[in-house]
């Protein structure tokens, strides 16, 4: 017999994973440890590789809650119906306790192993992204994005923390980095995939706004991420081989920003190339900003 929605099989470790949003957090973790990385002082490598894992942890948990919240709306998108949740694989409690149970020993971990201060950012990021956004934003405004951004922007400034113990300018601006880079990414995304957003009655900004309006916000947010990403250099966080790197990373994301900043769709185009070009992209400038940062770091000695 077929098995229905309604039906749940024995979920496996692989559904356990794909719980967590392993390609997402992968960026959290990466960016947490770039924070840790660039911070002027050490902690011991068993030390430092624990504040990390809570970072990982943190980050599977909010994931895994947030799936939970949203079983019934992933089940209605088509790029998320074969979610362990809508696809039937697990029960909405095992996934619950499996959120609650990461989320709780992360910030516990890194309290007691670490600092209180890095465990008290943390559980404010994992508060953030499970229930600000998920639960308060995401349904009620299309501003959920950008107000919802600082979930993500907070791993760089607890690695940081970790490794000092304190929070100073620059894990400040790190965290902006971040939070400016969000809405262009994310939205470059609901562009085309607005008709599953549509269809569950979630307010993405291209849903509520029309397309005309979010494509202006993605090449302002972009605009404006260009001189941010310098901060570090200006504030003598960093020296010229990060100036370098953010200068043009964040020129080519202002490029590829452009086309999609500039143009409407009319009917069936060109499957929104330019759209899905900034949206790889996006992933791939992060990860090579805060390796700039690490390698200015290393390199350089600042």
């Amino acid at each position: 017999m077929a098995l229905t929605q309604t039906q749940t099989l024995p979920a496996d470790w692989r559904d356990f994973l794909s719980l967590t949003k392993p390609g997402v957090i992968s960026l959290v973790i990466f960016t947490g440890l770039c924070g840790y990385l660039a911070a002027p002082t050490r902690i011991h490598p068993i030390l430092a590789f624990t504040a990390i894992l809570c970072i990982a942890m943190g980050a599977a948990g909010s994931a895994a809650l947030n799936m939970w919240w949203e079983a019934d709306i992933d089940a209605g998108m088509k790029r998320t119906a074969k979610r362990p949740l809508p696809a039937g694989r697990m029960d909405k409690t095992t996934a619950r306790d499996f959120g609650v149970g990461l989320a709780t020993a992360s910030v516990l971990i890194m309290g007691l192993a670490i600092n209180v201060l890095a465990a008290v950012i943390l559980a404010v990021s994992i508060f953030y992204y499970a229930v600000v956004y998920t639960i308060w934003l995401k349904p009620r405004t299309p501003q959920n994005i950008v107000i919802g951004g600082g979930a993500g922007a907070f791993p760089p400034m607890i690695g940081w923390v970790a490794a000092t113990g304190d929070i100073t300018l620059m894990p400040v601006v790190l965290f902006l980095i971040i939070f400016m880079w969000t809405p262009p990414h994310f939205w470059a995304l609901a562009l085309f995939v607005q008709t599953d957003y549509a269809k569950v009655g979630i307010p993405m900004m291209p849903v509520v706004a029309g397309e005309r309006s979010t494509r202006r916000q993605i090449l302002a947010y972009s605009a404006i991420l260009l001189p941010l990403s310098l901060v570090p250099w200006f504030i003598g966080g960093t020296g010229l081989i990060y100036a370098a790197g953010a200068a043009v990373l964040s020129g080519l994301f202002l490029a590829y920003s452009v086309p999609v900043g500039l143009r409407m769709r009319s009917g069936v185009d060109d499957a929104m190339k330019p759209e899905k070009r900034l949206f790889k992209y996006s992933i791939l400038y992060l990860f090579l900003l805060f390796a700039a940062l690490v390698a200015d770091r290393m390199l350089a000695g600042v």
